[in-house]
């Protein structure tokens, strides 16, 4: 499994993120998906690692006002609810990919 992606952008309709990774793999991105996976100390507890941030404050429509990129390794989201500290390392938006072979292979089930 590749953590480094070949082409990073929005999908067709401009409602998910799509990254290609350079295995080939594509994973897709719902914005709220995104938002509440975020690792920042703001949303987990550092010593913990319990998660802070209430699903419950996060806007349905919670949406990225700007994606940067953070050297070669992650990407920084400017969110629409104002927060813009977590940072997500490719390695992390690999494992977390939503899509039906990788929540199987994750929870241990069927590929």
């Amino acid at each position: 499994m590749s953590s480094d992606p070949r082409h990073i952008g929005p999908t067709e309709d401009g409602a998910r993120l799509r990254i290609e990774w350079s295995d080939g793999h594509i994973s897709e991105y719902e914005p709220r998906y995104l938002r509440l996976e975020c690792r920042c100390a703001g949303c987990i507890d550092e010593m913990t690692g319990r998660p802070i941030l209430d699903p419950r404050t996060v806007p349905e429509d919670v949406h990225p006002l700007a994606i940067r990129y953070v050297g070669r390794y992650a990407l920084r989201f400017e969110w629409s609810d104002g927060h813009s500290t977590g940072i997500y390392p490719y390695e992390l938006l690999r494992v977390i990919c939503p899509c039906e072979a990788c929540r199987g292979a994750r929870s241990g089930g069927p590929r």
